[in-house]
C-alpha cells in the first residue's frame, strides 16, 4: 500500500484507509490543527473513518484522538452564539425559511397588517392563539415563542 502525506485539502485519501495507527499517522500526523487546510484534511479522515461499518482498534484510537484535535480547534475558532433567541427572532427565521411574507402571516393569524408589523418589531407580543397557530403551522414547540 502506498502511503501519501496529505498536504492540502485537495489531496485524495487512499481507499481503503490504512488499518494501523502508524499508517494512518503517516497520512495525517496527529498534531494541533493550525489552519483551514489542516482542519479540512482532519475532518475528511474523520468522516471516512466514522462511516466505516467496522474499524480496527487502531482506527478507533486514531479516530478518537483526531476527533479531540478537531473539537479543540472548533472550540477556539468556530464560536457558536448561545445567546437565547427571542420569540420574534424565531418567528422571522421561520418566515424566511418557509418563504412566508408579512401578508401571509396576516392571513394566517387573521390580524391586521399594523398588528403584525408591531409583533415583528417587538412592540407587541404574540397572543396565545397566535402561538398555537404558529406552532401547528411550522410544526415546532409553542415554547419557541415564549
Amino acid at each position: 500500500m502506498e502511503i501519501r502525506i496529505l498536504k492540502n485539502s485537495t489531496d485524495i485519501l487512499p481507499d481503503p484507509l490504512p488499518s494501523s495507527f502508524h499508517e494512518l499517522s503517516l497520512i495525517h500526523q496527529l498534531r494541533p490543527i493550525r489552519d483551514n487546510i489542516d482542519y479540512d484534511n482532519a475532518t475528511a479522515i474523520v468522516d471516512r473513518l466514522a462511516l466505516m461499518p467496522t474499524r480496527t482498534q487502531d482506527q478507533e484510537d486514531y479516530l478518537e484522538t483526531l476527533s479531540e484535535l478537531i473539537s479543540k480547534y472548533d472550540d477556539q475558532h468556530h464560536f457558536l452564539n448561545t445567546d437565547p433567541i427571542t420569540p420574534v427572532e424565531s418567528l422571522k427565521y421561520l418566515m424566511t425559511h418557509n418563504q412566508i411574507t408579512t401578508l401571509d402571516l396576516c392571513n394566517l393569524l387573521k390580524e391586521d397588517t399594523s398588528i403584525i408589523r408591531d409583533i415583528l418589531s417587538g412592540k407587541q407580543e404574540l397572543k396565545k392563539e397566535h402561538i398555537r397557530i404558529l406552532s401547528e403551522k411550522f410544526k415546532v414547540s409553542p415554547s419557541l415563542f415564549f
